[in-house]
């Protein structure tokens, strides 16, 4: 079970201008909220209320105007660019609402590609690869490639590709944004599951209350400021004593290539 009482994200006084010739829009309104080690947080508002944005920053993606925004106590807006990327690398898995395929590789070449940056032996990578890609139903799939694929089966690739060298956190952005209201349940309940076994914390953006239900806890987000904070109260479930464990050793020291470079803001 995680420590609910550690802090893993800090955010404080967070503010993000967009500067457009001699006008200026803030996008994110000096925010401050935190998120404990195990949560499932949801970032929740309407479109353009500034919530994608503000997940950008938490993940360096975007860089903060002023404020702090601190992950495992480290804060990421005075990290070098190399350092950010490779704490991204160590640390953090992403789920997009495009899916992110790379078009040329096949599902289980797309999953791998996290664990090659880490340096994990590609006997051991490709079994890592392996078993995510069973464990989220697309065993019969691992050879076939993006376009061979539905939009379920394409955002389950990228599920397993941002748990397979399980992070700490993962960011989800509106992950079910292009998928059909049966498939989206499919894929809130395999994050939900995948985060459970592995006692990860997520931070996922939406636009659609059902799908905010699934956290622990809901942030509001209007016009770039925290509206409020609600807490879901849920019963605890049994884990299965089947379940398999995503956790791997692996090396640190691996190169640095960042995945996230260009990334459009959105919502």
């Amino acid at each position: 079970m995680a420590e609910k009482s550690e802090t893993i994200i800090e955010v404080k006084n967070a503010k993000k201008i967009y500067r457009m010739g001699i006008e200026r829009i803030c996008a994110v309104d000096n925010v401050s909220f935190t998120i404990q080690r195990g949560e499932f947080c949801c970032l929740y508002g309407a479109s353009g209320s500034g919530k994608s944005t503000l997940l950008n920053l938490m993940a360096g993606i975007e860089k903060l105007t002023s404020g702090q925004i601190k992950i495992k106590g480290k804060n990421i807006n005075r990290m070098s660019e190399n350092g950010l990327a490779k704490f991204r690398q160590n640390n953090l898995g992403f789920v997009f609402q495009s899916y992110n395929l790379l078009s040329s590789m096949t599902a289980l070449e797309n999953v791998e590609m996290p664990l090659v940056f880490k340096h994990i032996k590609p006997k051991i990578r490709r079994k890592m690869a392996k078993d995510i890609l069973v464990k989220v139903g697309l065993g019969s799939r691992m050879k076939h490639k993006p376009t061979e694929m539905s939009g379920g089966q394409q955002q389950r690739v990228g599920i397993a590709r941002a748990f397979v060298g399980n992070p700490e956190i993962v960011f989800a952005d509106e992950p079910t944004g292009n998928l059909d209201s049966k498939t989206s349940k499919e894929v809130m309940d395999l994050i939900k599951e995948l985060a459970r076994i592995n006692q990860l914390t997520i931070v996922m953006v939406t636009h659609d209350r059902r799908l905010a239900e699934y956290a622990d806890k809901i942030i509001h987000i209007f016009d770039g400021k925290v509206e409020n904070i609600e807490i879901i109260e849920k019963k605890e479930t049994n884990s299965n004593p089947n379940e398999v464990d995503l956790r791997a050793d692996s090396k640190e020291d691996g190169p640095v290539i960042d995945l996230l470079q260009d990334q459009p803001v959105t919502g």
